[in-house]
């Protein structure tokens, strides 16, 4: 089956999640035997060598909100491809290849990792309201409404006349072959000299909680803990405050951005991974836990326990007491309940064998749950029968 893949805001090579969904996917449906064309962000260097046909084509300025000017382009990219599936990644201003499914009669599927409706006190949803027609919130549901197959995460952000029967629940992944238990490579640091690594690796935004760990390993060592060390891996916003935060403990360190290829050569020098979401500190995520954590995946394929709060949609992912601990966190819970929380539930873990055991327990789970390739099976699957009722 020939596919056409747009995701022209991801940049591919890329060390951010949608970078690497985009590769996993692409990769994935290719592996199945389909003849994938994806356009996409050029990246730093080339993609890696595949069955993916990657051909490069950005935002007009980089911008995505400009994503629909580039629509001629793909719709030639169509016509000579004559695709049986277009997939799109869903963008507010997108729309750019999902259009063109219906014209050729192929498959339309939208990939929706983040809401297509409001939260509550979105100043977007002020802006549009004061458009009078609300054209934002009209053409999103258009999107929906034009696309035979939904692909998310959380059917909550999707509108609520959306039907179920074209909805795919998929959770994102993890490459199982390459994230494993004792990978080869040395590690691309210097472990800390304690008996126990938390790594914490992803984009530094307020709600990934990167600050929470940095705050906990200080806790621990007023007490006397300084066997518990951690490793940030990534890069974004919040790095300059959590640099700060961590200046003068040598148990901390603080790597930058990674190659995503390197990344299983870190998880194999920790111990444990955590993932300390903050969902109070980003108003979109009232509406539900809406994305996949690429990072608890990828933590749990390469046999690391993980460390999150018992919030959302976590305990549906990681069985807490199995695969790694949840903590407690109540509504309203400031910085200091969430880095107290945190560090009781390192201090669990800071038994080898209670690590060995849960460590095991996520990569069954992840190999049994949340592999790319079961993701590409699953989406599939939802393109064939979508083509078989059309």
């Amino acid at each position: 089956m020939k596919i056409l893949y747009s995701a022209i805001d991801q940049a591919v090579p890329g060390t951010k999640g949608g970078s690497v969904h985009v590769t996993a996917v692409a990769e994935g449906l290719a592996a199945l035997g389909h003849e994938v064309t994806a356009l996409v962000t050029p990246g730093n260097g080339a993609p890696a060598k595949s069955g993916v046909r990657w051909l490069p084509m950005a935002p007009p300025f980089g911008s995505t909100h400009l994503r629909l000017a580039r629509s001629w382009a793909i719709a030639g990219v169509a016509r000579d491809l004559q695709p049986a599936a277009i997939i799109e990644r869903y963008h507010n201003f997108g729309g750019e290849a999902l259009r063109l499914a219906r014209r050729l009669g192929a498959v339309g599927v939208l990939e929706v990792n983040a809401p297509v409706i409001d939260h509550p006190g979105s100043a977007k949803a002020l802006l549009d309201r004061a458009l009078l027609v609300q054209p934002m919130r009209r053409w999103r549901e258009h999107l929906c409404r034009a696309a035979d197959v939904i692909v998310t995460p959380n059917p909550s952000i999707l509108p609520t006349d959306t039907p179920a029967s074209k909805v795919r629940v998929l959770e994102w992944g993890a490459d199982t072959d390459r994230f494993r238990p004792g990978v080869s490579g040395k590690p691309p640091f210097a472990r800390p000299d304690v008996t126990t690594v938390a790594v914490f690796a992803g984009a530094f935004r307020s709600w990934h909680g990167a600050i929470h760990l940095v705050e906990a390993i200080k806790l621990l060592r007023a007490r006397g803990r300084t066997d518990i060390g951690a490793v940030f891996v990534g890069d974004g916003p919040e790095l300059g405050a959590v640099r700060a935060a961590a200046a003068g403990i040598e148990s901390v360190l603080i790597i930058g951005a990674l190659p995503h290829e390197r990344m299983p050569a870190v998880f194999a020098g920790a111990d444990i991974g955590v993932a300390p979401f903050d969902l109070a500190a980003h108003a979109p995520l009232a509406l539900g836990f809406y994305w996949s954590p690429l990072k608890v995946f990828e933590y749990m394929a390469s046999g690391l326990p993980v460390v999150a709060p018992a919030v959302a949609r976590l305990p549906a992912l990681v069985e807490s007491g199995r695969e790694g601990v949840l903590y407690p966190l109540p509504p309203g819970s400031d910085g200091g309940v969430h880095a107290q929380s945190l560090a009781r539930a390192l201090e669990t873990l800071s038994d080898p064998a209670i690590r060995r055991g849960y460590g095991d327990a996520a990569r069954e789970r992840a190999l049994r749950d949340y592999s790319w390739s079961a993701h590409c099976r699953a989406l599939d699957e939802a393109i064939r029968s979508a083509r078989c009722e059309c």
